[in-house]
């Protein structure tokens, strides 16, 4: 084995052992036939992760020795997993000796037990098979404490979950838009978009567009501005996953606006003036999205909302939301609180703070009482206005309504790293490895979750944080699904082509995203772009998890590598021609994208050659169109170029077509600009013509542009039955059967 801090590649049969025990990858093939080696200073430090020595050839063998000791004396893993309705899976009892005593006490309170049979004696006298059984009693979906006792007296016990095996498909055809909430400013917002501006654009686009959802960022709860600088504007970096930002409050929506006192009153219209002045600088002067100047504002309107007393109906409303969420929701208020007075990283505060759980964390909590309880308000009001955006899509006519996003993961100084810190792994940050697009690999700056105490808690961080995000949606994308099977974990300190995978039951976290999805009837769309490790896809695919197929990707990878047919394309996927890691559909055919990153000096090839091939690439989509009968007059106007892409789409099998609300306008810039920091005003941008000009929600809606764009949809649709989601009329292309 290499010495500790070795960068060579692992070649001990010890650490591939010790390695393969706790789930962590010492190699991973970016294609079929190649494979990269981990080294052994990434798979040494992944291990220390999870509280494993393996610094020295002792401490290797002595690990080794005490996992597989521990292994094999234990009579169930820490979780089990039982999938409802499926095809025959393997049997969660298989292991247990014949005649073991099993109780599950189930959620609703009901005592299930039975006893397993015993064993078949096996012809010649060798050790009998356990015998194949089904559970005498159906145990209901659900997670479950298990007991059980062996007929030798051991006892051990477990989490079971029971899952639903699929859950249900979509309507077989249905389109939405796709938005960047922050970047949807209107007449009303305060310099950034809002859950008013979300409700409204639900409200317009199901009624008028016939559309069927709303796809949003993630809204989580941000990080505030630390003291001596901006905090990170990125969605996909909060500091809770568990709750959502204030920041997207509609100040005036708050019911106990109506009710401020006259000095209350005559403050918060100075703040009004002000908020204008600043959407008016986004809107008008081409001033960025400061989503800090916008919360500097909010914040002391808030402040003064809060001094408002609620009625008692109110009051009875916001303490069933805080029984529902109760320490939680306390942790979360309480990090916010301590925020205020010592900082944003709660690495730099006073020790004992750091443990959410300590006297002095206690204490320092019941002195902060009245600021824990304004941010526990906040994520309560936070969460109703979200519950009307979910309820004006619905009224509206949407059949899904509001589609939430999940962010890998969270913000190491943040609220949730600080309150489920037992759950994090110290020292180590998500990332991805060199690939195609980035030969350097990298390093997204959150930490992931650890594997093994997700499933010594029946994962119950992450039936939480699901459960949380699905109350006020109809369906949730997850950002990088894969996660759910694999990880690439990068040391601190180290660079991310110095990392490697450490794999997560799949099964388990599979088995609870289904679980939660079918209690809140919602539907799971899973963002699978880029390498995806074999078998995956068609994992989730069977247990009804949506994929992502964005229109330029799809090729015949296998064969010609020309663009993929309609009726090639999978169903069982929300189609999209960009998302907010890419150029626009505009910057696409235009190659105003490659002149972006030329300016930027972010090309590793010649500006010439990047361009011609993203001219072939488009000539190639746009010849197919044309072939199709999808592009009038051959192409050479962009508009109708930009239709034609959405006409083929709707051709395709997939179930879910989602429009980038910036396409419909004609918006030339990409809202983040992978690769870039301070070179690109990443997550700042509002949504602008094709002229660069910010635009309102209003002249949206007005826009002959976008009825021209929207026709495409609203024509293919015309005869939907709302009711079932059924088209009654064939979607372009559609041949008869």
């Amino acid at each position: 084995m290499a010495p500790p801090g070795s960068t060579g590649s692992t070649g001990s049969t010890g650490l591939f052992r010790l390695a393969a025990l706790y789930g962590v990858a010492t190699s991973h093939s970016p294609s079929p036939d190649r494979t990269v080696p981990a080294t052994d200073a990434a798979v040494i430090a992944a291990l220390a992760a999870l509280d494993v020595d393996a610094s020295t050839p002792e401490a290797l063998r002595a690990a080794c020795a005490t996992r597989e000791t521990e292994l094999s004396a234990r009579l169930l893993p820490p979780t089990l997993v039982v999938w409802q309705d499926g095809p025959d899976a393997a049997d969660p009892w298989a292991g247990l000796p014949p005649g073991t005593r099993v109780c599950v006490e189930t959620e609703q309170g009901e005592r299930l037990e039975w006893e397993t049979p015993g064993a078949a004696a096996s012809a010649g006298g060798s050790c009998p098979d356990p015998v194949p059984y089904a559970v005498p009693c159906p145990v209901p979906l659900g997670v479950h404490p298990l007991r059980v006792t062996a007929p030798d007296g051991r006892t051990a016990t477990a989490h079971l979950i029971v899952a639903p095996h699929r859950l249900p498909p979509p309507p077989p055809k249905s389109y939405g838009l796709l938005v960047q909430l922050y970047s949807l400013l209107s007449r009303h917002s305060w310099g950034m978009g809002d859950l008013g501006d979300l409700a409204e654009l639900a409200d317009w686009s199901g009624r008028a567009l016939h559309a069927d959802f709303v796809q949003v960022n993630p809204l989580h709860a941000a990080v505030p501005r630390p003291a001596d600088g901006a905090s990170d504007p990125s969605p996909y970096r909060p500091s809770s996953r568990r709750f959502p930002d204030p920041v997207h409050l509609r100040i005036e929506d708050i019911p106990e606006y109506a009710h401020l006192r006259t000095e209350a009153r005559d403050r918060t219209a100075v703040l009004t003036r002000r908020a204008a002045a600043l959407r008016e600088s986004v809107l008008r002067k081409g001033e960025l999205i400061d989503r800090d100047a916008v919360w500097a504002l909010k914040l002391e309107a808030l402040e003064l909302i809060h001094e408002v007393p609620l009625g008692p109906g109110r009051g009875a409303a916001y303490n069933d939301f805080l029984a529902e969420h109760g320490e939680a929701l306390e942790d979360h208020a309480t990090w916010y609180a301590l925020a205020e007075r010592y900082g944003s990283d709660w690495h730099t505060w006073p020790e004992p703070l750091r443990d959410p759980s300590s006297p002095r964390t206690a204490r320092a909590r019941r002195e902060l009482m009245d600021r824990v309880d304004f941010h526990c308000r906040l994520a309560w009001l936070t969460d109703a206005q979200l519950a009307t955006a979910q309820r004006t899509a619905r009224d509206a006519g949407m059949g899904i309504g509001l589609v939430h996003d999940l962010a890998v993961g969270v913000h190491p100084a943040g609220a949730d790293a600080w309150a489920q810190q037992r759950h994090f792994a110290a020292g180590m940050s998500v990332g991805a490895p060199p690939d195609a697009f980035n030969a350097r690999g990298q390093d997204w700056g959150l930490p992931p979750w650890r594997p093994d105490r997700l499933a010594e808690s029946g994962y119950a961080p992450y039936r939480a944080l699901l459960r949380g995000l699905l109350r006020r949606a109809g369906a949730i994308r997850i950002d990088h699904v894969m996660g759910i099977f694999r990880l690439w974990w990068v040391p601190e300190g180290r660079a991310p082509t110095e990392g490697t995978y450490v794999h997560y039951d799949a099964d388990a976290m599979l088995a609870v995203l289904a679980l939660e999805a079918h209690r809140a009837g919602a539907l799971v769309i899973g963002e699978d772009l880029g390498t995806v490790e074999p078998g995956v896809r068609e994992t989730l695919q069977r247990h009804g998890v949506l994929g992502t197929s964005v229109l330029w990707f799809e090729r015949d990878w296998d064969g010609t590598g020309r663009p993929l047919p309609p009726e090639e394309w999978r169903a069982d996927c929300l189609a999209t021609a960009t998302t907010h890691d890419l150029p626009s559909t505009a910057a696409r055919i235009t190659g105003e994208h490659v002149q972006l990153r030329e300016r930027l000096g972010l090309l590793t090839r010649p500006a010439a050659v990047e361009q011609a091939e993203t001219a072939t690439d488009v000539t190639e989509w746009l010849a197919l169109l044309s072939r199709l009968g999808m592009l009038p007059g051959g192409g050479g106007h962009e508009e109708e170029e930009i239709r034609a892409v959405h006409r083929f789409l709707l051709a395709t099998p997939a179930r879910m077509v989602g429009i980038w609300l910036p396409d419909t306008i004609g918006d030339r810039r990409p809202q983040n600009l992978p690769g870039t920091w301070d070179q690109y005003p990443n997550w700042r941008l509002p949504i602008a013509d094709a002229d660069g000009h910010p635009v309102t929600l209003e002249e949206l809606a007005a826009s002959p542009r976008v009825h021209a764009f929207m026709e495409v949809f609203v024509e293919a649709f015309m005869d939907v039955d709302r009711t079932h989601g059924q088209p009654r009329t064939a979607p372009p292309g559609a041949r008869p059967v």
